[in-house]
């Protein structure tokens, strides 16, 4: 952008913290995005729609520990936007619902800078929600109220009309009020409000971490004190707090409060975060191995130049298929320039990727590994046949080496490669060290061994944190592998796809798989 021309500023609301109630237009603005300037977000997923080359500002508040004021804040939205950048601020929940987005549309407006507004689903009413409490009901109540818990310090005296709020609405919502929760009921009591008001305190709400606590109007700030309940959290005042016992839906699936590392490739992992998701998981995305090309193209490309001389294409991967026709397509080929020639995928997802594009395979072993293609071979004759097998450039040679024994000649060419990142390694060591850490998930052999070299400089250390950790493993292989690098196996799955994986963990946990819905993404 050229500096003489003004930016724009989105004020976009990030929900209250479940991945999945960002809005579409938010995630669309994050995504376009030259400036991020967020606050203290329930859910770091959020950043990662960014663009890679975006500036990301940290601007948040947490336990009363500013990171910039507010005043701060608003001058550094106007001077990115000033220098003609797209400026997307960030907040948790709602702008213009006790977010102060209304006073940084008013800074924005003197500075002559144009924004839109993205409203968030804000915790007010997403919370309750997800504690199974609906804030109206015909039966209960026609009216609700939403309350700051904390009002400005720069306030002399309170701007809440106590007397008229405290059985002027039959539901009260009060956000950030637990520090001030013993106020809040001494205020609501001494106004009017019946003593056995039903109360709840909703603590990460939408969260794995969710955790609801309820009681009456005069004795729930004791409990929280006992309970050592902490901020975030909703307060919910109102007979509505009893429909919880008939309603509570999210605290009630089967994964509910595991917090589970998923180690996949991050290109492959959202469909088994969904599924983890889903079943009440919190899933922490730690990819330990990344896809990228091979270092070389030359055996691929000589092989696609000769394609009309193989008779098999072998696959054992979706990355295969994906980086062997993506290198077709480079070439001006596509699938009609595969005429004539049989394929083999192990596994349904490779298999799939096949089927989308309208293709059939012509060899699907039921054992999604290597030796389970090997026995299908076997009872072909291949002999003097060309097998071109497009794969990592590290991997089992079991295939190549069996198929050669069956007298056929195999082409390995190299069509991807697989390196390990280090991102988020100080976030997950800290989780792993605190025993906050349920299970740990491994689909191949190579992200068990990355996941481990990873934490090799925490020596000994990092072997007893795993000892509190389930190993959860997508087959045999993968697990004899973990096993080799000192990890102790706790979850299987005979079935090697992540929805095999995903069953087993349910029922290592004694979760009657379907109890929690579909697993399928």
């Amino acid at each position: 952008m050229t500096e003489n021309r003004k930016g724009r500023v989105y004020l976009v609301g990030a929900g209250p913290g479940d991945p999945d109630l960002l809005t579409i237009r938010g995630r669309e603005c994050i995504g376009f995005a030259d400036v991020i300037i967020h606050d203290y977000l329930a859910n770091r997923v959020f950043l990662e729609y960014a663009d890679d080359k975006a500036e990301v500002i940290y601007a948040g508040k947490r336990g009363g520990n500013h990171t910039l004021k507010q005043g701060e804040i608003n001058s550094l939205i106007v001077d990115r936007a000033l220098k003609g950048l797209t400026v997307v601020r960030l907040k948790g929940g709602d702008p213009f619902i006790f977010g102060r987005g209304g006073e940084e549309a008013q800074e924005l407006i003197r500075a002559g800078i144009s924004f839109e507004v993205v409203p968030g689903v804000t915790s007010a009413i997403a919370v309750p929600a997800y504690a199974g409490i609906p804030l109206t009901h015909r039966d209960y109540t026609s009216t609700v109220a939403f309350v700051t818990g904390r009002e400005g310090q720069s306030k002399e005296k309170s701007s809440i009309k106590w007397d008229k709020l405290s059985t002027g609405a039959g539901t009260l919502v009060f956000l950030m009020g637990v520090e001030n929760l013993p106020v809040i009921a001494e205020k609501l009591l001494a106004n009017g409000r019946s003593p056995d008001t039903p109360v709840a305190v909703i603590c990460r709400g939408t969260l794995a971490e969710q955790r609801t606590f309820t009681g009456r109007l005069d004795s729930i700030a004791s409990l929280a004190a006992e309970s050592r309940i902490k901020p975030p959290a909703v307060i919910v005042v109102g007979d509505v707090v009893n429909l919880r016992n008939e309603l509570d839906w999210f605290e009630k699936r089967p994964l509910f409060g595991k917090r589970i590392i998923v180690t996949r490739a991050r290109e492959q992992a959202s469909g088994f975060i969904k599924v983890l998701r889903d079943l009440g998981a919190e899933c922490i995305e730690f990819p330990t191995i990344r896809i990228v090309p091979p270092e070389s193209w030359a055996a691929l490309d000589r092989a696609i130049a000769e394609l009309e001389t193989f008779q098999w294409l072998l696959f054992s991967s979706v990355n295969g298929v994906k980086y062997f026709l993506e290198r077709m397509k480079f070439y001006g080929k596509d699938v009609r320039d595969l005429k004539g020639l049989k394929i083999a995928a192990i596994g349904p997802m490779t298999a799939g990727m096949w089927n989308d594009m309208g293709i059939i395979p012509d060899l699907i072993p039921g054992e999604y590994r290597a030796e389970g293609i090997v026995e299908c071979f076997r009872r072909l004759d291949v002999k003097g046949s060309r097998i071109l097998f497009p794969r990592a450039e590290k991997a089992r040679e079991i295939l190549p080496e069996e198929l050669k024994s069956m007298g056929a000649e195999i082409d390995v060419v190299p069509a991807y490669r697989t390196v390990r990142p280090d991102d988020d390694i100080d976030r997950v060591r800290e989780m792993l060290s605190s025993g906050s850490i349920d299970v740990v998930t491994f689909t191949s052999s190579s992200t068990v061994t990355n996941f481990v070299e990873m934490f090799r400089s925490d020596g000994e250390s990092f072997f007893k944190w795993m000892e509190s950790v389930t190993v959860a493993c997508i087959g045999p292989i993968t697990a004899n592998t973990a096993r080799e690098n000192g990890l102790s196996v706790g979850i299987v799955a005979p079935e090697y796809t992540v929805d095999g994986l995903a069953k087993t963990i349910l029922e290592h946990f004694s979760v009657p798989f379907g109890d929690g819905g579909n697993p399928s993404p």
